[in-house]
């Protein structure tokens, strides 16, 4: 006989988790829709703020639609969702290609600007 089952009997299965019931989503008629292009993502020590604003060509301002709030877990469990449907997305329609010489939003939107040659109002010639 072992020792840890001395009456040698199987040992019970492990009960499982109680299943969660299935949230229901629910949008409201008016709900408005916003469009965004870009998104500014600062954090607290218990907040990740996420500011989606849309950036309009050859307008230095970007406008802000909707901010949301999230607890830090929150925010990584959006991360997973969204790294899950970008796989799927891609698996259906191909690779997200970024523009060549792309290396991140900070140097796409804050890159120093050169007006264009021979622009009487700059000086450039």
């Amino acid at each position: 006989m072992s020792e840890e089952n001395p009456t040698n009997r199987p040992a019970p299965a492990p009960t499982p988790a109680p299943a969660q019931p299935a949230v229901k989503i629910e949008l409201s008629k008016d709900l408005p829709v916003t469009y965004a292009n870009m998104a500014v993502v600062t954090h607290t020590a218990s907040e990740i703020v996420i500011d989606l604003a849309q950036l309009m060509p050859n307008v230095p301002v970007a406008k802000v639609g909707a901010r949301v709030v999230m607890t830090p877990m929150n925010a990584k469990l959006l991360m997973r969702v969204l790294i899950e449907n970008l796989g799927k997305f891609e698996a259906m329609n191909g690779e997200i290609r970024m523009p060549p010489g792309y290396s991140g939003l900070a140097d796409q939107l804050f890159r120093p600007h050169h007006p264009p040659k021979n622009d009487p109002g700059t000086g450039n010639n």
